[in-house]
Order: C-alpha cells, then sequence, then structure tokens
C-alpha cells in the first residue's frame, strides 16, 4: 500500500477522480479548450501549479476517452536535481494499483474455469491458514479481494514494509498468527496480505511466477512493452523515475523499495503510456481493441466493478463538500463511489516515494491516470477533480488552493498536538536501569527484533527489516521513542514495556507516534515478549 498516511489516508479515500488532455507522449506543452465547458483546462499550467504547491518534483498523466488516448506525457523531473525530464515513457512504481492486475489475473483464470470467485482458498492452497479455524475454512478467492477478512488496517505489513527478507511462502504462512481486528466480513479494513496470497494462487495455477504470468497474459496482449512487475527488471533503463519523501518538511530523493514478497499487492512499474493502454482495455470491460479478443469476459469486468464491502462515508471538511459520495464501496481490485451522478471505478498506490490514482469513469468511457514520484495524495486529488470537473461539465473549483489549505491545516493541527504531547510527559526516569532493557525479543507473527547497546545510545533493529533500525531515547516512565535512521520513513515510534511484579520485562508494545504515519508501519499490531538468555 502505501503511503496512505492515517491522515493522508483519508484525504486519499474521501478525494478520488480526475481527466484532461492532448496527446504528447515526449513532453511538449499542452493546453486544452473545449468550447462546451465553461473555462479552458490547461493541463500544463495546473499540472506544474500544483507540482509547486505539493513539492512534486515528477509527474506523468494518461487520459482516455471514448477508446482514444488524449494524453500520455510527463511533467518536471526524475530525480530532484539532475535535468532528464519525466516523459510518456518514463516508469513509476505504482504499487497498490497493481491489485487490479492480479484481480484481472483471477477474472482469466475463473473464465477458463480453473477456479471460482467463491471457491475456499484451501481448495487451491491447501496450506492456508488464518487465526480463527472458521475463517480459514471459510475465506473464499473473493474475500482475498475484498478487504473484509477481519484483519485490522495493514494488519501484518511490516512483514514487507519496509523492504524486508521474508519469502512470499513465509509471509503467507505468518499470516496464522496475526491476530484479527474484528469478525469475519463484519466491515471494510484495507488490507495487503491476502493480495499476496491471490498473487501465490495465480502464480501456481498458470505454473509460473506471478510477474511471468502478468507479462505473457496481459502485458504482452496489450503492447505495454515498457511496464515491468519488478525493480530488478528496471536495471539498465535510464528512464525511471526516482523516489522522493519528505524528510523535515523537506522533499528529498530516497532510495526505493523492492517488494519481490509482496508482488501480488504492489508489483507494477509503468508509464503513462502504458497505463492509457490497461484502462482502454478496462473501459471496454476486457475487450482489447482492434480486434474481437479479450483479456477477461464482459462479465467478469461487472463482477470487478459491483460493490463486495460497503465503506463508511466520512463528512468532508466543507470547503470539500461536493467531494462527499452518495455511495462508496470496494468491488474486487477496484474502490468503487459516484461524483456528479457519475460510478467511479478507481484505485490509490503507495510505495516509499510513490504515489499513483487511476480513475475510471465507465459512463463516459473515461479514465485518468496519475502518476507522481512524491508521497503526495493531495496532488493527484487536486488534479483528479480539476480534470473530472472539465470532462463533466461542472462548475470549476480552484481544488489546488482548496486541497493545499485543507492539508496544510490538517499537518499544522498534527504538529500542534505532538508539541503538547512532548511538553506535557512527565519529567520521571525509567523503573529499571537501562542495561535491564536489552535484548532479544519476539512477536508471534513478527518474529524477532533486538536492543543492543552501541556506544552510549541502544539501538532497535528488526531482525527480517534491513531498514528498521533506530536509536531509542527516554520519553517518560518505561517508555522510550524509537528515531529511525532512515529519516524519510516519517513513522517514528512510543516503544513501551510493562513489567511483572518482580521487576522483570513482561511485555514490549509499539505505537506511531504520529497519525501521519503510513499505515503500513502497524506497529500496534505487535507485541513482543523478551526471550529468555541463554544461561
Amino acid at each position: 500500500m502505501n503511503k496512505p498516511t492515517r491522515i493522508a489516508a483519508a484525504l486519499l479515500l474521501a478525494f478520488t477522480t480526475c481527466a484532461a488532455g492532448a496527446y504528447d507522449a515526449e513532453g511538449a506543452g499542452a493546453t486544452v479548450t473545449a468550447a462546451a465547458h465553461s473555462s479552458a483546462f490547461d493541463l500544463e499550467g495546473d499540472t506544474m501549479r500544483a507540482m509547486r504547491m505539493f513539492d512534486v518534483p515528477g509527474m506523468a498523466i494518461a487520459i482516455v476517452k471514448d477508446g482514444k488516448v488524449l494524453a500520455a506525457r510527463g511533467f518536471g523531473v526524475r530525480k530532484l536535481g539532475e535535468p532528464a525530464k519525466v516523459d510518456g515513457q518514463t516508469l513509476f512504481e505504482i504499487a497498490s494499483n497493481s491489485k487490479a492486475f492480479t484481480a484481472s489475473m483471477l477474472a482469466m483464470l475463473v473464465d477458463e474455469g480453473k477456479l471460482a470467485w467463491d471457491d475456499p482458498v484451501v481448495k487451491h492452497l491447501p496450506d492456508f491458514q488464518m487465526y480463527d479455524p472458521y475463517v480459514t475454512r471459510e475465506m473464499t478467492i473473493r474475500d482475498l479481494l475484498v478487504h473484509r477478512s477481519g484483519l485490522g488496517l495493514g494488519a501484518g505489513d511490516l512483514l514487507w514494509w519496509p523492504t524486508s527478507n521474508f519469502s512470499t511462502d513465509e509471509i503467507i504462512h505468518k499470516l496464522r498468527y496475526v491476530k484479527p481486528a474484528t469478525s469475519f466480513r463484519s466491515s471494510y479494513a484495507y488490507d495487503n496480505l491476502l493480495y499476496i496470497v491471490a498473487g501465490k494462487i495465480v502464480a501456481q495455477k498458470m505454473g509460473k511466477t506471478w510477474g511471468e504470468a502478468v507479462h505473457e497474459r496481459i502485458l504482452k496482449p496489450l503492447g505495454m512493452a515498457h511496464t515491468t512487475t519488478s525493480l530488478a527488471e528496471n536495471e539498465g533503463n535510464p528512464n525511471v523515475s526516482g523516489a522522493h519523501s519528505k524528510i523535515n518538511d523537506r522533499i528529498a530523493q530516497v532510495k526505493q523499495m523492492p517488494v519481490a514478497n509482496a508482488v501480488g499487492a504492489v508489483g507494477i512499474n509503468t508509464s503513462a503510456e502504458d497505463i492509457a493502454k490497461w484502462m482502454n482495455v478496462l473501459l471496454a470491460g476486457g475487450k482489447i481493441p482492434g480486434g474481437d479478443t479479450r483479456l477477461f469476459s464482459e462479465k467478469q469486468s461487472r463482477e470487478m466493478w459491483t460493490e463486495q464491502t460497503p465503506i463508511r462515508i466520512s463528512e468532508p471538511r466543507p470547503a470539500l463538500a461536493a467531494t462527499k459520495p452518495n455511495f462508496s464501496a470496494y468491488g474486487l481490485g477496484f474502490q468503487l463511489r459516484d461524483y456528479k451522478g457519475r460510478k467511479l471505478a478507481m484505485h490509490g498506490g503507495a510505495l516509499q516515494g510513490f504515489y499513483s490514482r487511476v480513475l475510471l469513469v465507465p459512463e463516459e468511457k473515461l479514465g485518468i491516470a496519475i502518476l507522481t514520484n512524491a508521497e503526495s495524495g493531495g496532488a493527484m486529488t487536486a488534479l483528479q477533480y480539476r480534470i473530472l470537473d472539465h470532462y463533466l461539465n461542472a462548475k470549476p473549483s480552484d481544488w489546488i488552493k482548496l486541497i493545499k489549505d485543507v492539508e496544510t491545516e490538517m499537518h499544522e493541527k498534527e504538529l500542534a498536538k505532538l508539541r503538547q504531547e512532548s511538553a506535557s510527559r512527565a519529567k520521571s526516569g525509567p523503573s529499571l536501569p537501562l542495561a535491564s532493557y536489552l535484548g532479544e525479543y519476539e512477536d508471534p507473527w513478527y518474529g524477532k527484533v533486538s536492543i543492543k547497546q552501541v556506544g552510549a545510545t541502544p539501538v532497535l533493529t528488526f531482525s527480517r527489516s534491513p531498514d528498521l533500525v533506530g536509536e531509542l531515547e527516554h520519553y517518560q516512565y518505561d517508555t522510550f521513542v524509537v528515531r529511525w535512521k532512515e529519516r524519510n520513513f516519517n513513522a517514528d515510534a512510543y516503544l513501551s514495556f510493562s513489567l511483572n511484579p518482580d521487576g522483570s520485562i513482561e511485555r514490549m508494545k509499539m505505537v506511531p507516534i504520529s497519525s501521519e504515519t503510513d499505515f503500513s508501519y502497524d506497529f500496534q499490531d505487535l507485541s513482543f515478549a523478551p526471550v529468555p538468555k541463554k544461561k
């Protein structure tokens, strides 16, 4: 998933729509004026303004309408501080927009009679197991895709985010130790792990890796020649966007995050030109333009865009009241909602340094994709509404300013809350000598972490996640703060110890400090017990 932070997630889900333009794969300027609309739409002007206001170094936009590509071009630079420009063939990681590819692969298998949406998962993966035996027995292929498993938001994501050395099979095995947050099929909570399971089923049924299957069954037939299914495939291609994140509120280039163990959820890297081809096939109900060949049947297309799990509708800020949908739900690999009386099928994607969004308006045969090399949901959201309003002949609003103002207000409130919490903490020392907190700890689903003293500083290290290393500083009582060495994570956390009556450590728990922390840092789902020291 996914950098929807807890605040950004609300913004990403509350805002979701877009469209515009003139086809220019080489990146020359384009201005689109439609006499039928109330004002000119300036694709380049609006995009560059959004990039400036939201600190986005580079962006690619694709727009399709009635089977034609109206825009597939780039803006800005691939890497901050370097001259190379984004163009229509520049590759971006699209993260959870990969979920639609996995759902489509399963749809093909349904068409071929190799599985059914309501087959039990254990029919195809006999070793599959959830925490609750009932859920293990009852979970279907459909359930893997619709975020109603009972897992909490982002539960278990630390098995792959940030980059870990768990294998895909290890991640699937560890699902049996992840406790549910709610009962099965009772509510919506976005997850990634079950799409990893879905990707495994695709690979098993097709007798090849997920990536090989996607290349063979989707990318090659559609002529998506530049799209890849792993970062390793990008090696040697200079036209690849860099990743960028905020560090202390300043945009900076950061390293990319390989996720070879989670490809069914987040594996695709693509360009504006290629994703335009993908959107046209989706809007055509699975039919490949220029003939009678299909990826999947029209029946499966309808199934993917049919509401499966209701999503609670939150009340937007007054300035964004027009974005409130009348319905919101999740289908099979797509979020479904409405805007200005039209149904939307859409999704967002987020990985370290990249955000993306794909939005389809089936009634209008309209598709919009926005790919960015920064973690800014606001920039995408502002552009999608500006473009949508243009194509739906709606009264235009200055979405760039409106959304920037809301984002700034929410961020400032969060910073003020954190300052208040820090100022009001108790001036108390820890209960035990520092050496007593050192050692190994183990969580049932993640495994081991260690706290070792490095010089005068205790350092927390996650055993299977090379970048999850951070220094501890005392906060209050038996709570410490871990500050990750990778400062672009923006995911510092509280580390709290509970003691047994004899003063020994009984448990160690974690929780993110800020509500802006990406939900895939699911520290709150961990419960560490000390590993007994060898005698």
